[in-house]
Formats: C-alpha cells, sequence, structure tokens
C-alpha cells in the first residue's frame, strides 16, 4: 500500500487566502468595468491610465506610466492614443524628442476624471460595505506587509 501524506488544514490557509483574494478581485472588477461602461462609456483600463496621470499633474513619460501599471508599453500606447483622440490627455515630446512623449491629463480629462474617480469610490464603499473601516485598514497593512517581502524581487 501506497502512503499519500495528507496537508494539515492549515497548510492550505494560504491557498485559500489566494484564492479568496482573487475571486474578491475578479469580481470587483467585474462589477466596476460593467459600471464605468454604463455611466461614463469607458474602461478600465482608461480609468487606470487617468488615474494614475491625476496622481502626476506635471505628467508622466510613456515608460514611467507602463512600469507603475504593471503593463507593457503597447498596452499603455494604445490607450492614451485614444484619450489623445478624445480630448482628455495631452501628449508632448521631452526636449525636442518625440521618443520621449510625456502624457498628462487635459482639462477636460481632469474634468472628466474628477466625476469617475467620485463615482468610483463611491461604488467601492458600496461593494466593500461589509468591511468596516478597521478592517480595511489591517487588511491593507497585512498585504502592504506581504507586498514588501517580494516586491523589491522583481
Amino acid at each position: 500500500m501506497v502512503s499519500v501524506a495528507v496537508a494539515a488544514p492549515d497548510d492550505r490557509a494560504r491557498l485559500r487566502l489566494w484564492l479568496r483574494l482573487l475571486r474578491t478581485t475578479r469580481a470587483v472588477e467585474r462589477e466596476l468595468r460593467e459600471r464605468l461602461a454604463g455611466a461614463f462609456g469607458t474602461t478600465l483600463p482608461r480609468f487606470d491610465v487617468m488615474a494614475a496621470l491625476d496622481r502626476k499633474p506635471e505628467g508622466m513619460m510613456m515608460s514611467e506610466l507602463s512600469r507603475f501599471l504593471l503593463v507593457s508599453n503597447g498596452n499603455v500606447t494604445g490607450i492614451v492614443e485614444r484619450l489623445v483622440a478624445d480630448g482628455l490627455v495631452t501628449r508632448a515630446a521631452r526636449d525636442g524628442d518625440r521618443r520621449a512623449a510625456i502624457v498628462r491629463l487635459s482639462d477636460s480629462g481632469r474634468t472628466a476624471f474628477a466625476a469617475m474617480a467620485a463615482a468610483n469610490a463611491r461604488w467601492i464603499d458600496e461593494l466593500l460595505g461589509g468591511v468596516s473601516p478597521s478592517e480595511a485598514q489591517q487588511l491593507t497593512a497585512i498585504l502592504g506587509s506581504f507586498r514588501s517581502q517580494w516586491e523589491d524581487r522583481q
């Protein structure tokens, strides 16, 4: 007879945590995508780019923006091009070098993003309403300490 080691219940706690985090993230993200599309006719990636640019009013280089969002330059370029075409973002060459573009929210982009950000905050409060402020702070601290353990290795 072959002996099979059976994992103790606690041995799978981290796996269950990961699956719960993933499931929760996907559910919230799906809901936010639907609400952004319905209320503003926009996508979550466009919102994310605008949110990043809102944090840096002086603008960001395209490479900095893609690093911040953890996506490829190609993904960011397509989104930025559409935002520029819609008048929500401006793009300017840095020191005359067209390859080093700095992008920033336009005035209309800042106005549009402010409305989206306010709605997003309300939606997050609604979707995570079962989590108390103190629980949210605890979870944020736990996840922050975890992130610091592996983030520098990338």
